[in-house]
């Protein structure tokens, strides 16, 4: 069964037992307080006859007692034993009461019976008879108008629960398509994906704060990653297929140099085995940059903490220096720099523009961190005196593959990736990147940290 039809036929179901469970209760209530008046009002009558009757026994004669005390619907009778009674006495359109048996009660006693197809409250009240014996006054009332009147109650719910279903049924229909719409609209989406191979979203109403308007934003925020994973891979296979064709040309020549020649030429096999080992280490770097790169923001994991900024760019420039025995600079600040960011990621950030500074220069290089003072934001500073990139080229540098001079990274063994990286590590977390270049001069690149807690 479709969900639409489920709605359907579970609302309406659910609606109905309500609404007959509500006017039900409605009316075995009201029939109850409309009984239980009935009987009181008989109750007090009776007791009124009976003290009526006891004042004036000796003085009026007994049916005429009877009669000025008999109710406008009903009987009065005298009942002195049992199967011994006074002739009762009844109203015009009661007559046939008078034909039924009576019955004697030794205690006040209150009861209801059919006769004739109708309904009767009979109250019998104890009396001390003028011979002393005890006697029962009884009086026996008509119900009819109150049945007549729970009558019309009923079909008047009746009634009004079957009009009450139509707008029930029929909201709960408006009300199963209202929910299967983003549904089947998100099937439909993903039926196109599929057929297409093209990736679309859900048009939502954006005013909308429901709970189907968040599970559509979820959607295209789920297509929106899968968008952009493909395009990631794409990316990878392109530029992967693109850059590996070089060294793999490198060698598959050299090893066919060596399998040629290689025994017969020392010299040829050393320069061909060094070869080849240069190509396979550039294979594995750029492998592992492509491999970065091909990640999502979401999945370099960033976690911010609170560190102190001297401490992790001393960390950094030690490490560094060490690694590559050059002389770097660092000028820290006076006071603790605290920033919230991601401790491994910055010093990644840090590492790919000292390597940058150390392959284009062979001059000392400069790093400096501070904190500007009219904003809260907190830097690092990178400086080197190497060659300079040109002025029409810095806009570009960011670009992957992109390299300033194609002669000069083959050289330095750049594969024109490391800044694309730097770029995708400081979106990651949060920073910002300027790079100021003079050609002949130097570069200085700043890395600024809003976060500050």
């Amino acid at each position: 069964m479709k969900l639409t039809n489920k709605i359907h036929l579970y609302s309406s179901l659910l609606f109905t037992v309500l609404l007959v469970v509500m006017n039900a209760t409605i009316y075995l209530v009201f029939s109850r307080l409309s009984i239980d008046s009935e009987i009181r009002q008989a109750e007090t009558e009776a007791a009124a006859s009976a003290n009526g009757i006891l004042q004036s026994i000796g003085t009026i004669g007994l049916p005429d007692l009877l009669r000025a005390y008999v109710p406008a619907n009903g009987m009065l009778q005298v009942v002195t034993g049992p199967g011994e009674s006074y002739a009762p006495v009844t109203s015009p359109s009661q007559s046939a009461l008078s034909k039924r048996e009576s019955s004697y009660f030794p205690q006040k006693t209150t009861d209801m019976f059919e006769h004739g197809g109708e309904r009767y409250a009979l109250v019998s009240v104890p009396v001390i008879w003028t011979d002393g014996s005890v006697a029962n006054v009884q009086i026996t009332q008509s119900l009819q108008e109150t049945t007549d009147n729970l009558r019309t109650l009923r079909l008047v719910l009746i009634v009004v629960t079957a009009i009450a279903l139509v707008p029930v049924v029929a909201s709960s229909r408006l009300l199963g398509r209202l929910i299967a719409l983003p549904i089947r609209s998100m099937t439909g989406t993903m039926r196109d994906i599929r057929r297409s191979g093209r990736f679309k979203r859900l048009e939502l109403d954006t005013s909308s704060k429901d709970e189907l308007t968040e599970m559509g934003q979820t959607f295209n925020r789920m297509i929106d990653l899968l968008e952009s994973n493909f395009e990631k891979q794409e990316q990878f296979v392109s530029n992967a297929s693109h850059e590996l064709k070089t060294p793999l040309t490198v060698i598959e020549s050299y090893a066919s140099l060596l399998k040629r020649k290689g025994m017969e030429r020392p010299d040829l096999f050393a320069e061909s085995i060094e070869a080849i080992h240069s190509e396979a280490i550039r294979m594995r770097e750029l492998t592992e940059r492509l491999l970065l790169l091909a990640r999502n923001k979401e999945q370099w994991n960033a976690k911010a903490v609170r560190l102190d900024l001297a401490e992790l760019a001393a960390a950094t420039v030690g490490a560094f220096r060490n690694a590559y025995r050059r002389d770097v600079h660092l000028e820290g600040a006076e006071e603790p720099i605290f920033v919230r960011t991601d401790e491994h990621l910055l010093k990644q950030l840090m590492f790919i523009f000292l390597d940058n500074a150390r392959k284009y220069s062979e001059e000392p290089i400069a790093v400096a961190i501070g904190a500007s003072g009219e904003t809260p934001s907190a830097w690092i500073r990178i400086a080197d005196r190497g060659v300079g990139i040109p002025k029409q080229d810095l806009s570009k540098v960011f670009d992957r593959f992109y390299r300033v001079d194609t002669a000069r990274s083959r050289q330095t063994g750049g594969f024109g990736l490391g800044l694309s990286l730097a770029k995708e590590i400081a979106e990651a977390i949060g920073a910002e990147l300027a790079m100021d270049s003079l050609e002949g001069v130097g570069t200085t690149v700043t890395i600024s940290l809003p976060d500050r807690p």
